[in-house]
């Protein structure tokens, strides 16, 4: 007789392709929006009164589903590809990327190891590869597609820790490493790393431009103990400013030291791909690792992060999980993805990027990329230009970060949501330095000078 579950669910029926039609109807709607709406967040009560028991033990159909995400659910959600979304890090990826993701969800690949998804991880190879030589980084160099930098920082720094206590112990030395050194305008995911690996955190002073130097860096490691540090931790573009650190003169201080070099790039890497800036990541090419999230400035959905290293023999030997059921993949030389960070069930989450890359060539991520460079040198001259706004420092790359003469955290808060609440746009502000600032993150070439304008606009008027 079989199932009735399996019957209803998974059987291709006429109502199934009825369903396909409808999310497909969806997806190319919403697709074709331009500009997308910006939307509203609700609250949990108006939620409730609209979708409240919508999981029930006879289920309402998948027509009726699609009907409470479409008219409540996505209508409760902020339009993150939206150009005038310019908080945090925006996503806005191609129209080629967001389709093709459809494709990888329909198409039931698991992407862990070569055996089960060699197409697919062949794929995400060639993309990593585009992005390592971007980098500068060897032939060798390789690694995977992970679900975001926090991920990605920890499986670097995982790797990083393991690599040095080989490393002690094949020397007989008794340090074990237990440090990382970073600054303070670091990603908050490298704390969070060090608290998961219990590691401790050792910050390193900022020059006068906001940047880590090898210098300083040298400092703190001589102080304190090289043998005690497995990490340092630059930052090719800070999520809050965009600062690009003087990655050069600290590869050097890593190279002199023997400690594993690591460049967070998951905002700021793929402006490595834009020649007006390529100059400002002299030495990211010495690194031991490195990550960039394609879902932010390279135009991908989420979630998405690369991370590659200079070795991967030594991520290997430091992420390889070992059951007696995996044997059959890990006593083969295949390029298994699992092997080169945290976790081991994992989707094809690099094939919308490739796809995106195939379709368009890579002339266009850099046109793109340059596009926001230019909106972003167009809003600080604007900056400079009003007398009621000052630039905090001038943008190394995307990220405009600017203050409202005479404003207090209130008033920044009430001009941001008024700006949502007009669905003129969503800014809302940060602080540096313990001083509430207003911040542009402009990673969507869609966002142009004439939405920087309106929303400088909008503070005079406030």
């Amino acid at each position: 007789m079989g199932c009735p579950y399996t019957r209803r669910v998974h059987r291709f029926t006429e109502d199934t392709a009825e369903l396909g039609r409808s999310i497909l109807r969806y997806a190319a709607e919403r697709l074709s929006l331009d500009p997308v709406p910006l939307d509203f967040s609700r609250t949990v009560e108006e939620l409730d009164a609209v979708a409240g028991g919508a999981i029930s033990s006879e289920g309402i159909g998948g027509q009726s589903a699609l009907r409470l995400f479409e008219e409540e659910l996505a209508l409760a959600c902020l339009s993150i590809d939206h150009p005038r979304y310019l908080s945090f890090i925006p996503c806005a990826p191609t129209r080629e990327a967001a389709m093709f993701d459809l494709v990888v969800g329909a198409s039931s690949i698991y992407a862990g190891s070569w055996l089960e998804g060699a197409g697919a991880v062949y794929a995400e190879n060639q993309a990593l590869r585009w992005i390592a030589d971007l980098a500068g980084m060897p032939e060798g160099a390789g690694g995977g597609f992970v679900q975001g930098g926090t991920i990605g920082n920890l499986s670097a720094l995982v790797a990083a820790r393991a690599t040095a206590r080989a490393n002690a112990a094949r020397s007989r030395d008794d340090a074990r490493p237990y440090r990382v050194a970073a600054t303070a305008g670091s990603h908050s995911s490298i704390a969070s790393a060090c608290e998961v690996m219990d590691a401790e955190l050792m910050p390193v002073r900022l020059d006068a431009q906001l940047r880590l130097t090898g210098d300083a860096l040298r400092e703190v490691l001589l102080r304190e103990g090289p043998e005690t540090f497995f990490a340092v931790v630059a930052t090719a573009g800070t999520t809050n400013l965009g600062v690009i650190d003087d990655l050069e003169s600290v590869a050097a201080v890593c190279q002199e030291l023997g400690i594993w070099f690591h460049v967070d790039g998951a905002y700021g890497g793929a402006g490595l791909a834009a020649p007006s800036v390529r100059d400002r990541y002299k030495g990211v090419e010495q690194c031991d690792s490195f990550i960039v999230d394609p879902h932010k400035w390279l135009f991908a959905p989420f979630d998405c992060c690369a991370l590659l290293y200079r070795d991967p023999a030594l991520a290997r030997a430091a992420h390889t999980q070992h059951a007696s059921y995996l044997d059959v993949l890990n006593e083969t030389p295949d390029w298994n993805p699992t092997d080169y960070s945290v976790g081991l069930t994992r989707r094809a989450r690099g094939l919308p990027f490739w796809f995106s890359l195939v379709a368009n060539g890579t002339d266009a991520y850099t046109a793109a990329i340059e596009q926001t460079l230019e909106v972003a040198r167009y809003a600080a001259d604007q900056i400079n230009q009003r007398p009621y706004v000052e630039l905090v420092r001038e943008p190394d790359l995307s990220v405009v970060a600017f203050r409202r003469v005479g404003w207090s955290p209130q008033d920044y808060q009430q001009w941001s949501d008024g700006l949502l609440q007009r669905q003129e746009a969503f800014v809302v502000p940060s602080s540096h330095d313990g001083e509430t600032i207003a911040r542009f993150a402009i990673v969507n070439p869609n966002t142009t000078r004439e939405d920087i304008a309106a929303i400088l606009d909008s503070m005079n008027a406030a």
